[in-house]
């Protein structure tokens, strides 16, 4: 089955904002040329996360990933996040949508994030 991976974002009205977001998603695409990939936003910024869904899965994704990229735990990635996909699963109930842990939780990138302190 084919996956479609959403970078979750908070949203900002600074288009610069988004930079860090894309350039993830753009070495994902790199490492994977097939990846389907797309960032949504909460808020301020396009598209939102119903949107990516119907997007990806409109370009062949038959279940998604749902990535949040944001460093800590609080309200959006323990309340938020678990209620936008309970939505996504309810409009699409033929494709599987997994929800990750928030990035900051994932030992690898605390690791990455204290070497580049200490170089």
């Amino acid at each position: 089955m084919k996956l479609g991976i959403i970078l979750l974002a908070h949203g900002s009205r600074d288009p610069l904002w988004r930079l860090p977001i894309e350039a993830v998603a753009d070495a994902i695409r790199a490492r994977d040329p097939e990846a389907l990939v797309c960032c949504a936003y909460l808020e301020m910024c396009s598209p939102d996360p119903a949107q990516a869904a119907a997007d990806l899965i409109a370009s062949g994704a038959r279940r998604i990933r749902a990535f949040p990229l944001f460093l800590g735990v609080g309200k959006h990635a323990r309340e938020d996040f678990p209620q936008l996909v309970a939505q996504l699963r309810a409009q699409h109930p033929a494709v599987p949508v997994e929800l990750m842990p928030t990035a900051g939780e994932h030992p690898r990138l605390t690791a990455l994030m204290a070497d580049i302190a200490l170089s």
